[in-house]
Protein backbone atom coordinates (compact mmCIF):
# COMPACT_ATOMS: atom_id res chain seq x y z
CA UNK A 1 0.00 0.00 0.00
CA UNK A 2 1.26 3.13 -0.56
CA UNK A 3 2.36 6.28 1.63
CA UNK A 4 0.00 8.57 0.34
CA UNK A 5 -3.77 8.12 -0.13
CA UNK A 6 -5.09 9.49 -3.49
CA UNK A 7 -7.27 12.40 -4.08
CA UNK A 8 -10.66 13.25 -5.91
CA UNK A 9 -11.25 15.65 -8.38
CA UNK A 10 -15.12 16.09 -8.94
CA UNK A 11 -16.34 17.92 -12.00
CA UNK A 12 -19.80 18.62 -12.44
CA UNK A 13 -21.79 20.76 -14.70
CA UNK A 14 -25.16 20.83 -16.95
CA UNK A 15 -25.10 18.76 -19.79
CA UNK A 16 -23.44 20.36 -22.23
CA UNK A 17 -20.80 22.75 -20.57
CA UNK A 18 -18.03 20.95 -21.58
CA UNK A 19 -17.09 18.48 -18.41
CA UNK A 20 -16.23 15.58 -20.39
CA UNK A 21 -14.45 16.99 -22.61
CA UNK A 22 -12.14 19.06 -19.77
CA UNK A 23 -12.34 15.48 -17.66
CA UNK A 24 -10.74 13.70 -20.81
CA UNK A 25 -7.98 16.16 -21.63
CA UNK A 26 -6.69 16.10 -17.31
CA UNK A 27 -6.48 12.58 -17.90
CA UNK A 28 -4.19 12.84 -21.11
CA UNK A 29 -2.13 15.61 -19.83
CA UNK A 30 -1.52 14.62 -16.05
CA UNK A 31 -0.04 11.45 -14.16
CA UNK A 32 -1.33 9.19 -12.12
CA UNK A 33 -5.17 10.41 -12.37
CA UNK A 34 -7.77 7.69 -12.90
CA UNK A 35 -11.01 7.94 -14.08
CA UNK A 36 -13.88 6.73 -11.80
CA UNK A 37 -16.07 4.81 -14.36
CA UNK A 38 -19.83 5.51 -13.20
CA UNK A 39 -22.90 3.15 -13.28
CA UNK A 40 -25.99 3.84 -15.34
CA UNK A 41 -29.20 1.87 -16.02
CA UNK A 42 -29.75 4.64 -19.39
CA UNK A 43 -29.55 2.49 -22.70
CA UNK A 44 -25.61 2.50 -24.25
CA UNK A 45 -25.13 5.47 -26.91
CA UNK A 46 -23.29 4.57 -29.81
CA UNK A 47 -19.67 4.17 -29.86
CA UNK A 48 -19.85 3.59 -26.12
CA UNK A 49 -18.03 0.73 -24.55
CA UNK A 50 -19.41 -1.15 -20.92
CA UNK A 51 -16.82 -1.09 -18.60
CA UNK A 52 -14.92 1.93 -20.32
CA UNK A 53 -17.66 4.67 -20.99
CA UNK A 54 -20.20 3.65 -18.11
CA UNK A 55 -21.16 0.26 -16.20
CA UNK A 56 -24.32 -0.54 -18.41
CA UNK A 57 -26.93 -2.09 -15.77
CA UNK A 58 -30.60 -2.86 -15.80
CA UNK A 59 -32.52 -0.60 -13.84
CA UNK A 60 -33.73 -3.59 -11.61
CA UNK A 61 -30.23 -4.51 -10.74
CA UNK A 62 -29.56 -1.14 -9.91
CA UNK A 63 -31.99 -0.94 -7.59
CA UNK A 64 -30.90 -4.06 -5.96
CA UNK A 65 -26.97 -2.40 -5.51
CA UNK A 66 -29.09 0.24 -3.84
CA UNK A 67 -30.58 -1.56 -1.71
CA UNK A 68 -27.11 -3.15 -0.98
CA UNK A 69 -25.87 -0.01 -0.21
CA UNK A 70 -23.02 -0.63 -2.96
CA UNK A 71 -23.02 3.18 -4.30
CA UNK A 72 -20.90 6.26 -2.96
CA UNK A 73 -23.50 8.10 -4.71
CA UNK A 74 -26.37 7.88 -6.93
CA UNK A 75 -29.15 9.41 -8.22
CA UNK A 76 -32.33 8.96 -10.68
CA UNK A 77 -31.32 11.66 -12.93
CA UNK A 78 -34.34 11.39 -15.27
CA UNK A 79 -37.73 8.97 -14.71
CA UNK A 80 -36.04 5.64 -14.66
CA UNK A 81 -32.61 6.08 -15.81
CA UNK A 82 -30.20 6.04 -12.83
CA UNK A 83 -26.46 7.19 -12.29
CA UNK A 84 -23.98 5.96 -9.95
CA UNK A 85 -20.61 5.61 -8.33
CA UNK A 86 -19.52 2.14 -7.11
CA UNK A 87 -17.70 2.28 -3.30
CA UNK A 88 -15.70 -0.28 -3.71
CA UNK A 89 -13.88 0.93 -7.23
CA UNK A 90 -12.85 4.23 -5.88
CA UNK A 91 -11.55 2.73 -2.26
CA UNK A 92 -9.80 0.36 -4.38
CA UNK A 93 -8.01 3.59 -6.24
CA UNK A 94 -7.42 5.43 -3.36
CA UNK A 95 -5.82 2.93 -1.64
CA UNK A 96 -3.27 2.70 -4.51
CA UNK A 97 -2.44 5.94 -4.06
CA UNK A 98 -4.22 7.01 -7.64
CA UNK A 99 -5.40 10.45 -7.96
CA UNK A 100 -9.78 9.70 -8.76
CA UNK A 101 -11.35 11.97 -11.29
CA UNK A 102 -15.58 12.02 -11.36
CA UNK A 103 -17.59 13.15 -14.30
CA UNK A 104 -21.04 13.42 -12.05
CA UNK A 105 -24.26 15.28 -12.15
CA UNK A 106 -24.34 18.27 -9.74
CA UNK A 107 -25.69 16.62 -6.61
CA UNK A 108 -23.52 13.55 -7.07
CA UNK A 109 -20.68 15.55 -6.91
CA UNK A 110 -21.76 17.57 -3.69
CA UNK A 111 -23.06 13.98 -2.23
CA UNK A 112 -19.26 12.53 -3.10
CA UNK A 113 -17.26 15.56 -1.19
CA UNK A 114 -19.35 16.07 1.42
CA UNK A 115 -18.01 12.34 2.26
CA UNK A 116 -14.95 12.98 1.57
CA UNK A 117 -14.10 16.58 2.74
CA UNK A 118 -10.96 18.01 1.93
CA UNK A 119 -9.48 15.24 0.38
CA UNK A 120 -11.90 15.98 -2.56
CA UNK A 121 -12.09 18.93 -4.87
CA UNK A 122 -15.21 19.54 -6.74
CA UNK A 123 -15.37 21.52 -9.49
CA UNK A 124 -18.20 23.00 -11.46
CA UNK A 125 -18.08 23.53 -15.22
CA UNK A 126 -19.99 26.48 -16.63
CA UNK A 127 -20.52 28.43 -19.64
CA UNK A 128 -21.36 32.26 -19.68
CA UNK A 129 -25.21 31.59 -20.78
CA UNK A 130 -28.22 29.32 -20.80
CA UNK A 131 -28.69 30.10 -24.98
CA UNK A 132 -25.05 28.60 -25.18
CA UNK A 133 -25.65 25.97 -23.14
CA UNK A 134 -28.22 24.89 -25.46
CA UNK A 135 -26.63 25.88 -28.83
CA UNK A 136 -24.46 22.88 -27.20
CA UNK A 137 -26.79 20.33 -26.59
CA UNK A 138 -28.54 21.16 -30.24
CA UNK A 139 -25.21 20.92 -31.92
CA UNK A 140 -24.53 17.47 -30.51
CA UNK A 141 -27.20 15.64 -32.16
CA UNK A 142 -27.44 13.15 -29.85
CA UNK A 143 -30.92 14.00 -28.23
CA UNK A 144 -34.17 14.89 -29.22
CA UNK A 145 -35.74 18.20 -29.13
CA UNK A 146 -37.70 16.80 -25.93
CA UNK A 147 -34.83 15.71 -24.11
CA UNK A 148 -33.10 18.99 -24.94
CA UNK A 149 -35.52 20.94 -23.05
CA UNK A 150 -35.67 18.45 -20.37
CA UNK A 151 -31.75 19.10 -19.94
CA UNK A 152 -32.27 22.73 -20.34
CA UNK A 153 -35.13 22.59 -17.47
CA UNK A 154 -32.65 20.59 -15.60
CA UNK A 155 -29.78 22.80 -16.12
CA UNK A 156 -31.30 25.95 -14.53
CA UNK A 157 -31.89 23.53 -11.49
CA UNK A 158 -28.23 22.51 -11.03
CA UNK A 159 -27.33 26.65 -11.49
CA UNK A 160 -28.74 27.06 -8.03
CA UNK A 161 -25.82 24.64 -6.34
CA UNK A 162 -22.85 26.55 -8.28
CA UNK A 163 -22.03 28.53 -4.51
CA UNK A 164 -21.59 25.15 -3.02
CA UNK A 165 -18.22 23.65 -4.86
CA UNK A 166 -14.63 24.72 -4.20
CA UNK A 167 -13.86 25.98 -7.26
CA UNK A 168 -16.39 27.02 -10.65
CA UNK A 169 -14.67 26.81 -13.92
CA UNK A 170 -16.37 29.42 -16.52
CA UNK A 171 -15.72 27.58 -20.45
CA UNK A 172 -16.07 30.21 -22.42
CA UNK A 173 -12.73 29.19 -24.46
CA UNK A 174 -11.98 25.43 -24.37
CA UNK A 175 -8.13 26.06 -24.47
CA UNK A 176 -8.24 28.50 -21.56
CA UNK A 177 -10.45 26.81 -19.30
CA UNK A 178 -8.17 23.59 -20.01
CA UNK A 179 -4.90 25.39 -19.17
CA UNK A 180 -6.61 27.08 -15.87
CA UNK A 181 -8.14 23.70 -14.86
CA UNK A 182 -5.03 22.06 -15.27
CA UNK A 183 -2.67 24.25 -12.78
CA UNK A 184 -6.32 24.37 -10.19
CA UNK A 185 -5.80 20.99 -10.15
CA UNK A 186 -2.20 19.78 -10.28
CA UNK A 187 -1.93 22.40 -7.00
CA UNK A 188 -4.19 20.78 -5.17
CA UNK A 189 -2.62 17.22 -6.01
CA UNK A 190 0.67 18.18 -4.93
CA UNK A 191 -0.32 19.99 -1.50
Amino acid sequence: MPDKKGKLLIFSAPSGSGKTTIVKHLLQTIDNVTFSISATSREKRMGETDGKDYFFITPEAFRDRISNNEFLEWEEVYSGSYYGTLKSEVDKLLNQGRNVIFDVDVLGGLNIKQQYGSQALAVFVKVTSIEILYERLWKRSTDTEENIQKRMAKAKYEMEFVDKFDYVLINDGLETAKKEITEIVLNFINK
